[in-house]
């Protein structure tokens, strides 16, 4: 806990000394509001290339607030509601999951952005040599603290690029000697670049305006804790490369529904056998 508290005091620190947010944060600061409530209902949950559950439809609910107009607190939660931890040969895990984080974010200046996320991930059912205690941050752990920076030149810029660097600096991320002994933290960092293209912006078709295509390329360094299960160990693993295209819908009074469509591709060369390559994801979100 120690590290996750120094973590977070450095941040608010360092970013004092300078003058992207995702979306919703932006809207709320720009109209003074303080809470933004979304739910997303989403084909599969997969993340940065990692595919968690298998092919299950998962409910994604989310709550921020807006400590202040540069201050932004969250809870994020996600689950396929499938009571078996592991599938019915009793080895590949992560059929039934369910995932609560609590994360902070600062805004630095309009496309500079630091996260702090508290990821918490207990096992639906008791499984052996795993504890579920919240406070837990060794390595019989499920908690993990992810340090990221944000950049976010999608609005307002000549290149509408994002990046993402992102480092475990707390929790079960531990690399181990030959004789699977003598755990240390290992910092797995993972890098991405983004890319934002806006059609239609002119159409009368209402439903196409300003329709957002997205590729992506994603990039896990030093995967030697096997934190990203569906990767290779030893070498710089492109997990993510992906399209997405997506568009929101504005009901007005606040109540938005941003619908997407992703593809994504693992490249990694080993352990991508359990749930594949290659994958489509729909979204459909409430935000208010």
């Amino acid at each position: 806990m120690n590290k996750f508290y120094c973590i977070f005091l450095f941040g608010l620190v360092t970013a004092t000394g300078f003058s992207q947010v995702p979306e919703s944060v932006s809207d709320s600061i720009a109209t003074e509001k303080k809470w933004t409530i979304t739910v997303d209902l989403i084909s599969r949950y997969l993340w940065r290339g990692q595919c968690w559950g298998g092919n299950y439809v998962a409910v994604q609910p989310s709550l921020e607030y807006a400590v202040t107009p540069k201050l932004t607190l969250g809870f994020w939660g996600t689950t396929n509601f499938k009571k078996d931890y592991f599938y019915p040969d009793g080895v590949s895990a992560y059929k039934g999951y369910q995932e609560i984080d609590i994360y902070l974010y600062y805004q630095v200046n309009d496309f500079f952005q630091i996260q702090l996320w508290d990821y918490y991930w207990p096992s639906v059912s008791r499984v052996e040599g795993v504890n579920n205690g919240y406070f837990n941050y060794g390595n019989d752990s499920c908690k993990t603290v992810d340090a990221t920076l944000y950049f976010d030149f999608s609005e307002g810029y000549r290149f509408p690029f994002n990046a993402t660097v992102s480092t475990l600096v707390a929790g079960n991320d531990f690399r181990y000697d030959a004789n699977g002994e003598n755990p240390k933290q290992n910092f797995t960092t993972y890098l991405e670049l983004g890319y934002t293209f806006t059609f239609f912006e002119n159409t009368k078709v209402k439903v196409l305006r300003n329709l957002e295509v997205l590729p992506v390329v994603g990039a896990v360094l030093n995967n030697k804790a096997a934190y990203y299960t569906y990767a290779d160990y030893n070498k710089v693993s492109f997990v993510n490369l992906g399209i997405g295209a997506g568009k929101e819908v504005d009901f007005g009074n606040g109540l938005t529904m941003p619908v997407s469509l992703t593809y994504t591709h693992n490249a990694a060369t080993k352990n991508t056998e359990l749930f594949g390559k290659d994958f489509l994801v729909a979204t459909v979100s409430l935000s208010y």
